[in-house]
């Protein structure tokens, strides 16, 4: 898996344009895009728009990125390129995530920065099936069928607990949007130690699920 961060959707270290964001939550197994909506105040108002299954997406999977995020008391991230060192831990507060550009027809552009062990996972096997075609679909970009949700059990101190993880799998192959700003154009990464891997040695983590 090829995962890295930064302090902004652009993977600046502060200063930059944030993307307005699209979240997996794994209890309820809802896919919801947060719009951030400016008011006459000068202060923002946030909105969740659920996304109804099966959606398609256009995903990033190329520059994939891994590290730690927090969102108080601010928000905070530290991430690294795929292949590379995942940065130490900041703080107690900050969760383990991964950085993904993701692309809806419907909604534009997004950012998708989930912790939940369970998510990270299911992306974990979707980077392995990107690697295993991208080299067969140059300067492409893999389409993802999200089809819905498939529950998850997970054994923790406190019993046998389920979770809801993303069933999806890459149905093709495309350029990038061309509404959007293209990323950088990058050979697939080498395949990094696989999220399987880096949270096999984690404490079972409920509120990260």
């Amino acid at each position: 898996m090829a995962l890295g961060m930064n302090l902004s959707s652009e993977g600046g270290s502060g200063g930059s344009k944030f993307l307005q964001a699209v979240k997996f939550d794994a209890k309820s197994g809802d896919l919801v895009a947060v719009n951030r909506i400016p008011m006459p105040d000068m202060t923002w108002e946030k909105e969740d728009v659920e996304i109804s299954y099966p959606v398609k997406v256009v995903m990033d999977l190329a520059n994939i990125k891994i590290g730690w995020i927090t969102f108080a008391p601010k928000y905070n991230a530290e991430w690294a390129n795929a292949g590379e060192r995942v940065p130490a831990k900041p703080s107690d507060d900050h969760k383990q995530a991964v950085y993904l550009k993701v692309f809806f027809k419907e909604h534009g552009l997004r950012e998708f920065t989930p912790t939940s062990k369970t998510v990270l996972r299911a992306i974990d096997q979707l980077h392995d099936a990107y690697l295993s075609a991208a080299d067969a679909h140059p300067g492409k970009f893999p389409v993802v069928t999200i089809e819905g949700t498939e529950t998850v059990k997970v054994q923790t101190p406190q019993g046998e607990l389920r979770f809801k993880a993303p069933k999806w799998s890459i149905t093709g192959w495309t350029d990038w949007p061309a509404e959007t700003a293209a990323p950088p154009a990058e050979a697939p990464a080498k395949p990094a130690p696989s999220a399987k891997k880096i949270l096999a040695s984690a404490p079972v983590d409920v509120d990260e699920f």
